[in-house]
């Protein structure tokens, strides 16, 4: 057992070299604060779908997802059914649009300073407000990957979870303060094709074992019949009601209001580069999202016996199946999966503080190696307070990220299509649809019972739409400028 735990170690000390590697090559290629935030919007198209993936899946792919399937068997499908199609419409709507209007835009770099040009707020109340909204998320989202590291070297080394957690914390400020935006999108990309590996070897080498689909299903089956029942839940026999299935597909909705999946759209190197890089980020889900939820019903007979936390079912797997040298390249896969996103939250938390707060507020005129400096010493500030949070070992992944993601995709989901599509839409609008998407997200998830139990985010994302339509129309037209630059896009966007 030491020996594999040795092993296995070194594997992941090689892994973090490289990815450290990666983040001192990118520190060379930084030199502005376009650069540090955006890459200087130079990603390729398998770079910015892989990454984009990558960020937006983490630990919860590998950890959450089949926790639920191994719990509550095919019925945890329908979340990665909302979280397919919301990748798709994502790419398909959003994406080329933003990728020219941001440019259009005065060049923003941030989805705060987005709108505050988009909209000309020169008050830069709809800046700093947006700016609070993605701190306050982030705190929780960056969490959830906290945890989920610390599990992973709790359960693969036996580390306490404490010194677990402050392991992996270390290794993701590491290469995120020197290199910024290439770094994170280049480890991203390593690591989604690392996590797609994963994902598909992992519950194909389980079937081969079990001789086959028709005998796994048999086993699955004869352990308990529900667990293939796509509208009842296996753990407590309860038929899904209209509100689990709408709350699960809902998941989908969250994408339009990911900061750390749309900067990805605004890095892209050139609008052409889209329709390539949305069809390599639809397979790569879905094929990440079928296999998560396969490795949890098959580590229902796989491994039988009560783990006491199911979001440890793959590592568990992994050790089971594989030489210590093999799992802990795959093992390595969930570090990667913390990472690609714990890292692209950390950036954007950390622009929001460099460029929406101390340039936008407090230091109009300042270098831009200074605001590099500060964008790095931000990750560090934040990534510590998100630490704090992550030492509670009780802390559920799947929990975190469904809180931080419902926000995200109220806050800012309906303000941003909303923005891109709609030419009557006034700054005071956008104002409106952030606040009440975001309020009505912390509001609801404080309540249980009846109506109550639906995801937060559904009722977050109709109030806001709601709240920028009204608004909007009971305020002044935005200026000849604005509605200028609006049509402005739009032809780009035929042309």
């Amino acid at each position: 057992m030491v020996e594999n735990n040795i092993l296995i170690g070194i594997t992941f000390a090689l892994y973090l070299l490289l990815m450290l590697g990666i983040g001192l090559y990118a520190y060379r290629r930084t030199s502005d604060l376009s650069d540090y935030i955006l890459g200087g919007r130079s990603l390729g198209p398998w770079t910015s779908a892989i990454s984009a993936g990558a960020s937006d899946m983490s630990g919860w792919l590998l950890l959450g997802l089949p926790g639920a399937a191994y719990v509550s068997g095919l019925s945890a499908a329908w979340i990665g059914i909302g979280l397919l199609a919301g990748t798709w419409l994502n790419w398909l709507i959003t994406a080329r649009r933003l990728r020219i209007y941001s440019f259009i835009a005065n060049d923003s770099l941030t989805l705060p300073e987005f709108f505050e040009h988009r909209f000309e707020d020169h008050s830069h109340l709809l800046r700093v407000i947006s700016a609070v909204f993605i701190l306050l998320f982030f705190l929780f989202y960056t969490s959830s990957g906290l945890v989920a590291g610390g599990k992973l070297f709790n359960t693969v080394f036996g580390l306490d979870y404490t010194v677990a957690v402050t392991v992996g914390t270390i290794a993701i400020i590491s290469y995120t303060f020197f290199g910024g935006f290439l770094a994170v999108s280049w480890t991203d990309l390593i690591q989604g094709l690392m996590m797609a590996a994963a994902l598909l070897i992992v519950p194909v080498i389980a079937l081969f074992d079990m001789g086959g689909v028709g005998v796994a299903a048999s086993r699955i089956t004869a352990e308990n019949p529900q667990l293939l029942e796509w509208f009842r839940d296996a753990s407590t026999g309860d038929k899904l009601t209209l509100i689990g299935i709408i709350s699960s597909l809902a998941w989908g909705l969250g994408y339009f209001g990911q900061p750390h999946i749309l900067a990805r759209f605004a890095a892209i190197r050139s609008d052409r580069d889209i329709p390539v890089a949305r069809r390599i980020a639809v397979i790569w889900s879905a094929l990440g999202l079928f296999c998560a939820v396969a490795i949890g019903l098959l580590g229902l007979v796989y491994i039988p016996r009560d783990l006491g936390d199911s979001e440890k079912i793959f590592m568990i797997m992994v050790n089971a199946i594989f030489h210590p040298v093999i799992a802990g390249v795959l093992l390595a896969a969930i570090l990667a999966a913390v990472m690609s996103t714990a890292d692209s939250q950390l950036l954007v938390s950390s622009s929001a503080l460099a460029d929406d707060f101390y340039k936008a507020i407090f230091r109009k005129n300042a270098s831009q190696k200074e605001l590099v400096w500060v964008g790095r010493l931000s990750v560090v500030g934040i990534a510590i307070i998100a630490y704090l949070f992550a030492l509670n070992p009780n802390s559920s992944v799947l929990d975190l990220v469904s809180y931080a993601w419902a926000g995200f995709g109220a806050a800012f989901g309906p303000a941003l299509v909303m923005a891109l599509f709609w030419r009557r839409m006034n700054r005071w609008g956008a104002l409106a649809g952030i606040v009440v998407g975001g309020v009505t997200v912390v509001v609801w998830a404080q309540l249980s019972g009846g109506l109550f139990d639906l995801y937060e985010i559904v009722p977050g994302v109709v109030f806001s739409y709601i709240s920028i339509w009204v608004v909007s129309l009971l305020t002044g037209e935005p200026s000849a400028q604005v509605q200028q630059h609006f049509d402005e896009v739009g032809k780009q966007q035929q042309g």
